[in-house]
């Protein structure tokens, strides 16, 4: 039986005296400021209260014996360092054999976010290179390049080459706020160096990620999709410059499209595929939903590696135990509520419309195994919609009907943790931005009257919407 702590009912019930309204369309616009401020980020069950290394990496409370045992299992899954097959232990090997990381933790350190890499690194060890060329597959998704894939793997098994290596260049572009205050915006290109199997091709389109956190995903998944369109506005009806609207992706197991929620443009529609595509897109491991290995022709000791050990390499066991452990990864709590520079922030966030496309407040659905994440108001600050970020954060690569332009919003809950839980403030789908401030400068698109609305802030009022933004 599900029992509610009274400590987090009355946490719930932390109010301000100030209250705003604005005319945003849907069910989030119309609550205040004050509704909208709670600790309770992951709704009644789902959140927990740390702020340390290990934020991102506890489980939802209220565990029964069963569901703990399978959370554990699932977290070792995540963790273990696969192996190339054939080994001793058949159950965990199979890793590539063109792969980019050994293990799920490899790119989610510690559940949370990933990074470029740093100027000493060599390897990219938490962000990867999406490939593919102009057209689409037969599903409507990207057209994977015909030699490399849908991705570029840096690393390879013992006589299988790697791909290739990336190399990241940075410039500095500076920039000055009304008030005269200097800032300086970090520009990558990318160089693909070392490559095994021929050059890339002149229509090559890439896109670099870093690994998202991976914390309170099932609740993502269980917002209605009717819930989440109602907030869509394809076609800008209200003329307020923001848009939003839905991607429609392949769903492997159902055969048909479904809405895309996961992954930095919505490609994935739901959990358990997007983990099943990292496995075989980062580790090179198949599963039932992704039963091949990704070998070119050209690549032919990477076909004549790729079918040793069982297949699927990842049992549908295996898969169901990994899904279940990042399903119960709970949120953490919002921090300092009563502060004046946090509430001072949050005013802000309100005044400039960060929140017609980082939507505070959901409400969940019913349709959860798990009795925690259902009926649940959660406040992830995302729509899950796709938004045209302008021409400086373009990819210039559609994924479904997401195109070149468009991202689909990220959460903001634990953001101002990924400095103790990952050691770093690297922000944004390709991690270029070094710190919040950053991350908001570079908007542009949609969010263009957003970014103009925080440059013409004072330095205290600059200083209290970062306050706030690292109290979610």
């Amino acid at each position: 039986m599900i029992t509610k702590r009274p400590l987090l009912v009355l946490l719930a019930a932390l109010t301000a005296i100030i209250i705003i309204t604005f005319p945003r369309v849907g069910t989030t616009s119309q609550l205040s400021i004050t509704e909208n401020r709670t600790a309770l980020s992951g709704g009644e069950l789902a959140t927990v209260f740390k702020k340390t290394q290990t934020a991102f990496a506890q489980p939802i409370t209220n565990l029964d014996r069963d569901r703990r045992r399978v959370f554990n299992f699932g977290d070792h899954l995540f963790n273990t360092k696969w192996v190339e097959a054939p080994s001793s232990v058949a159950t965990l090997d199979g890793l590539g054999p063109l792969f980019n990381r050994s293990s799920c933790a490899g790119c989610h350190i510690r559940d949370g976010r990933g990074r470029p890499p740093l100027p000493h690194e060599e390897l990219m060890l938490s962000k990867l290179i999406r490939l593919s060329v102009p057209g689409e597959d037969d599903n409507g998704g990207p057209l994977p390049h015909p030699t490399y894939g849908g991705q570029l793997q840096e690393q390879g098994i013992l006589g299988v080459k790697s791909e290739g290596k990336t190399l990241i260049t940075w410039q500095e572009e500076p920039g000055k706020f009304a008030d005269g205050t200097s800032f300086s915006l970090r520009r990558p290109s990318y160089e693909f160096t070392n490559l095994a199997y021929g050059a890339l091709g002149e229509d090559a389109l890439f896109s670099p990620r870093v690994a998202p956190a991976v914390f309170g995903l099932a609740l993502l998944e269980n917002i209605r999709e009717a819930d989440i369109l109602q907030n869509a506005d394809p076609g800008d009806r209200d003329r307020d410059g923001i848009s939003g609207r839905p991607n429609y992706v392949w769903d492997v197991e159902q055969q048909s499209k479904s809405l895309g929620r996961f992954g930095w443009k919505a490609n994935q529609p739901n959990l358990k595929q997007q983990i099943a595509g990292a496995f075989n897109g980062d580790l090179g491991l198949t599963t039932s939903l992704f039963p091949s290995a990704s070998c070119s022709e050209e690549q032919t000791q990477c076909q004549k590696e790729k079918m040793l050990g069982e297949q699927p390499e990842v049992s549908d066991e295996f898969l169901d135990k990994v899904t279940t452990y990042v399903s119960l990864l709970a949120v953490p709590a919002r921090r300092n509520l009563a502060g004046d520079q946090e509430q001072l922030g949050e005013k802000l966030f309100y005044e400039a419309q960060c929140i017609a496309c980082h939507t505070p407040r959901q409400v969940t659905g019913n349709a959860s195994v798990h009795e925690e994440f259902n009926n649940q108001v959660i406040h992830s600050y995302t729509d899950l919609l796709l938004h045209d970020m302008g021409e400086d954060l373009a990819d210039n690569r559609p994924d479904f009907l997401a195109n070149g332009q468009e991202w689909r919003t990220p959460p903001l809950w634990g953001i101002g943790l990924v400095k103790n839980v990952n050691k770093h403030t690297f922000f944004l789908h390709d991690g270029r931005a070094r710190n919040l401030t950053e991350a908001i400068l570079w908007h542009g698109g949609e969010a263009e009257a957003a970014k103009e609305f925080v440059l013409k802030l004072s330095q205290t009022e600059r200083d209290a919407l970062i306050t706030f933004l690292n109290s979610l």
